[in-house]
């Protein structure tokens, strides 16, 4: 089992988010906390039992950040997920600089969070797909002063390459329109739903959006597919 630690000032928040790992065989409950203070009471005297840490960063009196940076410090194998209400580009990239894994917005925030832990145990990096397109634009201006003057630097058909990767690309009207729904942060149930076929269609289409823009999960096709002009 997976233990975790939840850090939530919004008792009904809180509250769901504590359901939902309890009602996970393969996890567990620590504690449920409110705030900064109490969170670095409890790690103090119990860090080493947990694996997760599952946090906002709006808390009565402090940052999730400081929460983050503490469990990480005295528990560096545990893994911080944040859900925040903070979804602008200097919150996220504190978050990560911190030691979190993913990044969820409250807007967006799962239905099921378990399975959003479960798929971070096993290897992936959950982020909403909002967070995801803010990051990427930064991440365009940030690069844009770095491209080179055309004129100084000639680029050859090599340094060009990169740009035509969409045009290699082909989804089919299916797959596009999947695409689309991952990226509204919809289920794959509620794609099937929304779509009048069967989950098992849906899942044959996401994998082969996988397989054509070479990720393994939704949040990194949603990112592949912005910044290869998809979406």
């Amino acid at each position: 089992m997976w233990r975790v630690l939840i850090v939530e000032d919004d008792p009904s928040t809180r509250d769901f988010f504590a359901r939902s790992v309890v009602a996970c065989p393969e996890l567990r409950l620590a504690a449920a906390l409110a705030s900064v203070a109490q969170a670095r009471e409890w790690l103090v005297a119990h860090s080493p039992s947990i694996d997760v840490l599952l946090t906002d960063l709006g808390l009565p009196d402090g940052s999730g950040l400081e929460v983050i940076r503490l469990v990480r410090t005295l528990n560096p194998a545990c893994e911080p997920l944040v859900i925040s209400m903070f979804g602008d580009e200097d919150n996220v990239l504190a978050s990560i600089e911190a030691g979190a894994l993913g990044y969820i917005h409250k807007d967006s925030a799962p239905a099921d969070v378990a399975q959003t832990i479960l798929d971070m145990r096993a290897g992936a990096s959950p982020i909403s797909p909002m967070i995801a397109r803010r990051v990427l634009a930064r991440f365009r201006g940030n690069a844009s002063s770095l491209v080179p003057n055309p004129v100084l630097s000639p680029v050859t058909s090599a340094q060009a390459a990169p740009e035509k990767i969409a045009d290699e690309v082909i989804l089919t009207p299916s797959e596009q329109e999947v695409l689309g729904l991952i990226a509204r942060g919809f289920s794959y149930a509620e794609i099937a739903r929304l779509r009048g076929t069967s989950v098992h269609t849906v899942q044959t289409h996401i994998k082969k959006l996988y397989a054509k823009l070479s990720v393994n999960s939704k949040n990194a096709a949603v990112f592949e597919a912005t910044r290869m002009g998809l979406l």
